[in-house]
């Protein structure tokens, strides 16, 4: 494997930050991102989580209500190489993880290079993703979960830390594609971008159609803190019950004799492992945020509708009758008993 020997260290070996500091500066994130993103306050909370656990981000909504600002503006309040990609019809695989190119040097024998492709960074930003054919959104897979790029029989390691931000349009909207089951497993989360209400879209209109400057976002945290808080992350316990909660909560949502009526008839395939993994995971850094040093089971409840509805692949009955996986994870939030 190729290793960049200047590369930062990896976040399972940095030292925890102290839980104020970590508060602190996940505060002083989302103030960042808030001067340029009107509202969206959950969808900005988890997209910070994801980066404090070192998972990808999904941003799911119709054009236009501000993902890839957002995405831009996370991006921004980090001092760590960003790059974005802008997912079309046409992009080939190569486009996102590099390839071989012959160099011919002077007085020397032509030999391949490889030229690393945007993926290559600590910050990818991947835009409308689903307009992408799936052999191209394919590419993301090894990059996402082994945090690697093989290309030409050699596996060269990506940056520390590698965070993919990725938005997408609803499936029914003309011209995308569905997002592999695999492939969405692979994101941490999955946030949904909402219509604004009317006070926050007066205020868009107002800081995007007048001569203001457009407010800047000066960076809070580097490759260093977001290894540290990581670490923290890691570092919170959870008493036996909570993460048994987060456990027989992904079970209530697998189909089979003994499941609530909604999941057998809806749900085609409930979510993997790496659902509880996420919520036991996310739930922590909610508690970090909030102030508090241990894992709740309302902190798990905080996180499950991003942490599973993407993990949930539904029947055709389900999209016949406009059932969305939201509504399934609420009805599990309902039935399984917070105590075993």
């Amino acid at each position: 494997m190729a290793v960049d020997p200047a590369a930062p260290a990896r976040s399972d070996d940095a030292e925890p930050l102290e839980p104020e500091e970590f508060q602190r500066l996940a505060a002083a994130i989302e103030a960042a991102v808030g001067r340029v993103v009107v509202g969206q306050r959950d969808a900005v909370r988890g997209a910070l989580i994801c980066l404090l656990c070192g998972g990808h981000a999904l941003l799911e909504g119709v054009p236009g209500l501000g993902k890839t600002t957002m995405a831009r503006a996370l991006a921004a309040a980090l001092d760590l190489e960003a790059k974005r990609i802008q997912f079309t019809p046409d992009l080939m695989p190569a486009d996102i993880t590099g390839t071989n190119v012959l160099v011919q040097s002077a007085g020397a024998d032509a030999r391949l290079r490889f030229e690393p492709g945007p993926v290559f960074a600590n910050v990818v930003i991947a835009d409308e993703i689903n307009r992408a054919a799936p052999r191209t959104q394919s590419a993301l897979l090894e990059a996402m979960q082994e945090r690697t790029v093989t290309s030409a029989n050699e596996t060269r390691r990506l940056p520390e830390p590698f965070f993919v931000l990725a938005t997408q349009n609803p499936v029914e909207m003309y011209g995308t594609y569905p997002l592999p089951e695999a492939e969405l497993d692979r994101f941490f989360l999955k946030l949904q971008f909402d219509y604004p209400p009317a006070d926050e879209l007066s205020a868009m209109v107002e800081r995007t159609t007048t001569e203001a400057a457009e407010p800047t976002i000066e960076p809070v945290a580097g490759a260093a803190a977001v290894a540290r808080m990581n670490a923290l992350v890691r570092a919170v316990p959870a008493a036996e019950h909570v993460i048994d909660y987060a456990s027989r909560l992904v079970l209530a949502l697998q189909p089979g004799p003994q499941a609530a009526e909604q999941v057998r008839r809806f749900v085609r395939l409930g979510p993997s492992p790496r659902g509880a993994q996420a919520l036991a995971l996310a739930g922590r850094a909610a508690a970090l945020i909030d102030g508090r040093y241990s894992l709740a089971v309302e902190d798990v409840r905080a996180v499950a509708y991003s942490a599973l509805r993407h993990r949930l692949v539904l029947t055709i009955d389900a999209e016949r009758q406009a059932v969305a996986a939201d509504e399934i994870v609420a009805e599990a939030l309902e039935s399984v008993p917070r105590e075993p």
